[in-house]
């Protein structure tokens, strides 16, 4: 095939790919989305949330205290709640490798964003160094990962549930070769 034929065909890609985009910039022009009063369908476990406008409370600044909660926390149910949501990423066992995160072993009472093998946490985590894991900086971290270290790379939407997050805090605490007494 001639020079001439490859730019016809590359031409013709970059012109269809052209007009896809210049048809999408008009249709998000012309089409303004309506937000429902009311989710058309509800997730069952997920609490639904209200559109804004439509008679939404006011979110809360920040997580409710879980320090209270501590001394009925249940590790086993901590333990299944991280199971279920933290396992495609994170790893528990001591001396565990890193995952797409770090091992989680040992790391209540340990300084934010610390040494955890050759794992690299973003910006928005390394600007909490000289921190170190609390009752109440887990409770923020897992209540809204984002709202705590906004730019995150971390994609979990966080726990709403105090007794849960009380329960993975205590299973956090679990992991380690000298557990710290909470709130007992």
């Amino acid at each position: 095939m001639s020079s001439f034929e490859w730019n016809k065909i590359i031409g013709a890609l970059l012109g269809a790919m052209i007009l896809a985009m210049v048809s999408g910039i008009i249709a998000a022009n012309l089409v303004k989305p309506k937000l429902l009063a009311q989710p058309a369908y509800v997730v069952a476990g997920v609490e639904p949330s209200k559109a804004p406008g439509a008679g939404a409370t006011a979110t809360p600044a920040g997580p409710e205290p879980i320090e209270g909660l501590l001394a009925s926390a249940d590790v086993a149910a901590g333990k299944e709640v991280a199971t279920k949501k933290c396992t495609a990423c994170h790893t528990f066992e001591k001396g565990a490798a890193n995952k797409i995160a770090p091992n989680l072993y040992n790391v209540f009472g340990e300084p934010v964003a610390g040494e955890r093998g050759s794992f690299a946490f973003s910006p928005a985590l390394t600007a909490h160094k000289g921190e170190t894991w609390t009752v109440a900086g887990l409770n923020k971290w897992l209540f809204n990962p984002k709202a705590f270290a906004a730019g995150t790379k971390m994609v979990f939407v966080g726990l709403p549930d105090a007794k849960e997050r009380a329960n993975v805090v205590a299973f956090l605490n679990s992991l380690s070769d000298k557990p710290q007494p909470l709130g007992k």
